[in-house]
């Protein structure tokens, strides 16, 4: 998988220097490759289906607009997780002033329900990834995006550091305190769970 995976990293730099020259059959074939995984994060992120659809349709419009400006195409990853993040943080700064707050949505909910055969086993499953999600949603930001970005898109911490412009032990820092506020809210919670 992970081969799969540099194939289709270095396969973007020539399709980035295409789009950059205006191919938008290129640009297209790249939004093939990167959007689960910009959609994959916004879904982590807000654990809402239309928000991170929502996210990850504006990530593309805004590289879209301003590919022509990526000076180097090796940058192209960490620039497109920057666009998104903006995206995100942006969507939670509008939902705070609203007041309003997200669990998984309808669609993610009827998704794990229609995976599963037992309806016991469903409702377990639905309670333990909303309680997750809503754990997930209590931490501080800059905890929750780099757990996000290292335990759900598996990202090494020298790409979050490049990400987020912060030291490699900063991003280190962030998970550690991040994981170490999850285990107690989960230990501390109904299901006491321990990880």
């Amino acid at each position: 998988m992970e081969v799969l995976e540099n194939i289709a990293i270095s396969h973007s730099k020539s399709l980035i220097e295409k789009a950059q020259g205006g191919d938008e059959h290129a640009y297209g074939k790249l939004v093939g490759l990167w959007f689960k995984r910009i959609y994959n994060f916004s879904l982590k992120y807000f654990a809402d289906h239309d928000l991170a659809m929502e996210v990850t349709q504006r990530t593309f419009i805004v590289v879209y607009q301003k590919i022509s400006h990526l000076k180097a195409s090796e940058q192209f990853q960490y620039w497109l997780y920057k666009i998104a993040l903006n995206h995100c943080r942006e969507e939670d700064r509008r939902r705070k002033r609203n007041r309003w707050f997200s669990i998984f949505g309808d669609d993610e909910v009827a998704n794990i329900a229609s995976k599963a055969g037992n309806p016991e086993k469903e409702y377990g499953n639905k309670e333990k990834t909303e309680m997750l999600a809503e754990m997930l949603n209590q931490l501080p930001a800059d905890q929750k995006t780099v757990l996000i970005m290292k335990e759900y898109e598996g990202m090494k911490f020298r790409e979050i550091a490049e990400v987020l412009n912060i030291s490699e032990n900063t991003a280190k820092s962030r998970l550690y305190y991040g994981l170490k506020a999850l285990k107690k809210m989960l230990e501390n919670s109904e299901l006491n769970y321990k990880i």
